[in-house]
């Protein structure tokens, strides 16, 4: 009996084992390849050497030449997020984003935008929302964000991705071009090409530059490319680097295309560094928890329910002298007793010469001894007293 209970126990415990290795599988990786709602803020630098840019000081336009750098601040908005409803809730975070460029020379700054959009948790792309907008020229705009924006999807697949690009406020395809080592870490390599895009730009700022820039212009255009490569952590979507290649031109209907940006944004080491090791962080917590994990608490309630079920086999078991004990025949005793006197049937001879074999007994006479030599002879019965 005791050796069924703890093979029960064992059992038991196997079973409850399995169900937490599915637990792991079914519901822990899957709430963690998620956009945690408490994601700490992250900053990215990008720099760009001997760039050529526009820049507006003092009411003053100038085409200038230096270094650039590009940083960009990703907040979660927990409070917008919280206020989320209907089938945004809970499938949706809300970020803020802000961006600067600055002369690292100088220190003057060159350009700033800003930006709030909601990003589904799985797939890390950008979902209608009333509350979006950007700002670049100072004034919030109504943006509809589409694509991916700050991130790709967990697993991220080897094929193309929309990416939103803020200058055309629209997604493009970013195709897959391969795998390459980055710090160490595996990364999938996207490319989006942009080339010679007209910008959607307000006739009066068009007319400021042209006025500056292009003197006897009354018309103009402005036109933008880009080449855009993203680094991307396949198992977390995250960015491990960045490149642009941008370029931007006035073209006026007199005279030629005037250069507005040139610059080469690239990000810097530290920035790199940091990202990968970000990515690392979550995909050993993802390997152990969503991997190693589950197959090791499957292993030991393998091996539980293995134990649970010989043990308990066991206890019901009977012991080998005991089972010998129990099978060995228990001799009966004839309940009838046979007489000293009375000889012995053999049960395997029926018959004899003469006869069959019998016990009976001659009835017993008054006189015991005869004078007829016919008649046996008995002995007198035990207590009685021979008479002479």
């Amino acid at each position: 009996m005791k050796h069924r209970a703890i093979g029960a126990v064992l059992f038991g415990g196997g079973v409850l084992l399995l169900a937490l290795a599915a637990g792991l599988v079914f519901v822990v990786k899957p709430a963690m390849t998620k956009l945690p709602y408490d994601l700490e803020a992250s900053t990215s630098v990008a720099e760009a050497k001997g760039a050529t840019f526009l820049q507006i000081a003092n009411g003053a336009i100038a085409i200038n030449q230096g270094d650039l750098k590009s940083t960009v601040l990703v907040t979660p908005n927990r409070e917008q997020t919280a206020n989320l409803s209907g089938d945004l809730e809970g499938d949706t975070v809300v970020w803020t984003v802000g961006q600067t460029v600055d002369r690292t020379d100088t220190k003057e700054l060159v350009n700033a935008y800003g930006a709030t959009l909601a990003l589904d948790r799985v797939s890390g792309a950008a979902v209608d929302w009333d509350g979006q907008y950007l700002d670049d020229t100072g004034t919030r705009e109504k943006v509809t964000f589409a694509g991916q924006v700050y991130k790709f999807p967990f697993n991220t697949e080897k094929r193309s991705y929309d990416v939103f690009d803020r200058d055309l406020r629209k997604a493009l395809p970013a195709e897959f071009k391969g795998t390459e080592d980055v710090n160490g870490l595996e990364a999938y390599r996207f490319e989006q090409v942009i080339t010679d895009q007209q910008l959607n730009l307000a006739a009066d700022r068009i007319g400021l530059l042209l006025g500056a820039l292009a003197p006897g212009a009354t018309q103009g255009t402005m036109t933008y490319s880009n080449t855009r490569t993203l680094w991307v952590d396949p198992v977390t979507g995250s960015y491990v680097k960045v490149r642009e290649v941008q370029s931007k031109a006035l073209v006026p209907d007199v005279g030629t295309p005037i250069s507005l940006l040139k610059a080469d944004f690239t990000y810097n080491d530290a920035t790199i560094e940091a990202s990968v090791e970000r990515a690392d962080e979550s995909r050993g917590q993802l390997t152990i928890l969503g991997v190693w994990a589950p197959i090791g608490v499957a292993v030991l309630a393998l091996l539980l329910i293995v134990a649970g079920l010989l043990v308990a086999r066991r206890g019901g078991a009977v012991p080998a002298g005991e089972a010998r004990h129990r099978a060995d025949p228990v001799p009966v005793e004839d309940p009838t007793p046979t007489r000293v006197d009375q000889p012995a049937v053999r049960d395997d001879e029926s018959e004899r010469e003469g006869g069959p074999l019998t016990d009976e007994i001659p009835p017993a006479s008054t006189n015991w001894k005869s004078e007829d030599p016919t008649v046996p002879t008995q002995r007198p019965a035990p207590g009685e007293v021979e008479q002479r």
